[in-house]
């Protein structure tokens, strides 16, 4: 009789273990899913992060000015503005370019001619970041990752 008791026992152990190793495996899989966006997002900020100080130093060396504003007025002024882009702004009969940035309670004020200088640093930025790519990708594609059988994809488990 006893030793019938000790082979139940015995054979729920082992399920147990099993749904143990389980519930392990899953909470592994969520672990792994929430540093991936954890990356992701920090990625992603750091990306944001990076075009709006990039832009910020096209924009000084096109020859925009630092402003910062002095009164409430101005401060609302620059509140109103959209952020991360340029804005014509007209004031009297002159012609401005504001760039505002909130965060630092600033702005970026050039005339038109340094916005010209904007346009074509922007473009020329543009084109240099399109031709590192081509030459990434075409440094990739001389080292024929391809013949390694790739690094795995989507589903890939790799060693255990």
């Amino acid at each position: 009789m006893t030793e019938m008791i000790f082979k139940a026992g015995a054979s729920n152990s082992g399920a147990r273990q099993k749904e143990r190793t389980t519930v392990k495996h899953v909470f592994k899989k969520i672990n792994i899913f929430g540093v991936i966006m954890l990356l992701a997002l920090a990625v992603s900020c750091s990306t944001t992060q990076t075009q709006t100080q990039n832009k910020e130093n096209l924009l000084i060396a096109a020859g925009f000015k630092v402003i910062i504003p002095k009164t409430a007025a101005q401060q609302q002024k620059l509140q109103t503005l959209p952020v991360g882009k340029v804005s014509l702004v007209q004031k009297n009969g002159q012609i401005y370019y504001v760039f505002p940035d909130v965060a630092n309670n600033q702005a970026y004020v050039g005339g038109p001619n340094q916005y010209q200088t904007y346009k074509q640093l922007r473009l020329a930025n543009q084109l240099s970041n399109e031709n590192l790519q081509a030459a990434e990708m075409r440094q990739d594609a001389e080292m024929n990752l391809g013949a390694w059988g790739g690094w795995g994809g989507v589903g890939f488990v790799g060693r255990r």
